[in-house]
């Protein structure tokens, strides 16, 4: 998949590979006491994350090695696959071993690390200072109202339109519902997100439920699909999808099919992530580089409520050089390394200021949408049996939008799998 120089979120990430049969151990009383170890230790540390697509990386630890000649810190760098990335942090947790000390953590992940006693928690001794941050990083990275990790960079969903049909962007759902009229009348589609059968269904149906006041789990991690709201939100999705304002081919789109035909002038609007700036303005084919408008989500009464992409840096309680791996978290959340990520790698900072800082925004023109979007976001269910959940919220949010399901029957169904899955744990 073409992901030019920006990451794609967790929606392209596989998580579905992932099994919570692999993340047994590791916790209780042990976690508890290896939390209390190495708060003082100062030495050499290694950081692990995914592969350095962007050139992020290396110069930032270069530049604290340079600096800190007897707290050098050493990249082990993983593949490009989120399913693996996930399943190596495991293993690893599960021995103990001490040599992963900061490790990139996916939001959607935050929950079952930290349920498992992985995660150093970062307060008292350890505190993170994220007053600048953007609220919902840091919900992201908290888990139980205790942070586990350093919020790193974000990423928010947004409404890309045809600035040449639609000359005033939509305020909310019905509005842009109502504007499909403009796409019927140029031979075009109206709206797509991302509706096959994978992560990014559970994106897009989150959002849907969310913006529409519902949400999928409760503040207590219950499951909360049987309600007015949840099923208002879902039917934005089946109802759109009946009536053919979601063209029928889009039920098998995945970011890239969702961008490539909006780039193809075959869509009015279009939600996808950041990413799709880049390419819709400058790659030759796209028919939308002189028109392209952006937007937040729209939600039932304004801005809707994206789902959450993104990465934290989590320490793991089995470091011995916890000292150390707490400054090199706040090196990674300083304003200067967030700006070095915003201009070097296209990712999204946590620190709310940078998306007014001009000459950020020159560079990057949809910061100021892109903070609107990520300051109404929800994160993805917070569970520590996410790929349950996940699965639960695809295979029924699929069939209710091809018509199989009654919304009631899919969000009751949906509901009793969530359940199962946290009881069977």
């Amino acid at each position: 998949m073409k992901t030019s120089k920006f990451l794609l979120p967790v929606a392209t990430a596989g998580v579905l590979a992932l099994t919570l049969s692999a993340c047994g151990g590791g916790g209780g009383s042990t976690a508890g006491a290896d939390a209390e170890q190495g708060l003082d230790g100062r030495g050499p540390i290694t950081y692990v994350q995914g592969k350095d697509n962007s050139n992020v990386v290396r110069p930032l630890i270069e530049k604290w090695n340079a600096a800190h000649p007897n707290e050098k810190v050493t990249f082990k760098e993983q593949t490009d696959q989120a399913d693996q990335q996930h399943d190596d942090l495991v293993q690893n947790f599960q021995a103990k071993n001490a040599n992963y000390d900061v490790v990139s953590v996916d939001v959607v992940w935050t929950a079952e690390f930290a349920a498992k006693g992985w995660l150093q928690p970062l307060k008292d001794k350890m505190k993170l200072d994220t007053s600048a941050m953007l609220k919902p990083t840091v919900d992201s990275a908290s888990y139980k109202g205790t942070l586990y990790a350093a919020p790193q960079n974000s990423d928010g969903g947004i409404l890309y339109y045809r600035k040449d049909l639609v000359p005033t962007a939509p305020k909310t759902w019905d509005e842009m519902m109502g504007m499909c009229s403009i796409a019927k009348a140029n031979n075009i589609g109206c709206f797509a997100g991302q509706y096959a059968k994978y992560e990014g269904l559970t994106v897009n149906t989150s959002e849907a439920i969310n913006s529409a006041g519902g949400s999928v789990l409760n503040a207590e991690g219950k499951p909360s699909l049987n309600t007015p709201e949840a099923k208002a939100g879902l039917e934005t999705l089946t109802k759109a999808y009946a009536d053919g304002s979601i063209p029928k081919e889009a039920i098998t789109f995945q970011e890239e099919q969702g961008r490539q035909a909006f780039q193809d002038g075959k869509l009015l609007f279009h939600r996808n992530w950041p990413y799709v700036y880049n390419l819709a303005t400058t790659e030759g084919s796209s028919k939308v580089k002189d028109v392209l408008g952006m937007t937040a989500l729209v939600g039932a009464d304004g801005p809707g409520a994206s789902s959450l992409g993104g990465h934290s840096a989590g320490m793991s309680v089995y470091s011995k050089n916890k000292a150390t791996a707490l400054d090199f978290l706040k090196f990674l959340t300083s304003e200067e390394t967030q700006k070095f990520y915003a201009t070097q790698g296209s990712l999204a900072p946590v620190l709310g200021a940078l998306y007014d800082d001009q000459e950020l925004v020159t560079k990057l023109p949809y910061l100021p949408v892109l903070k609107t979007s990520i300051e109404n976001a929800v994160p993805r269910p917070v569970t520590p049996f996410y790929p349950a959940v996940t699965k639960a919220i695809q295979e029924n949010a699929y069939a209710a939008i091809k018509g199989e399901k009654t919304v009631d029957a899919a969000l009751s169904d949906m509901q009793k799998s969530i359940e199962s899955a946290s009881a069977g744990q």
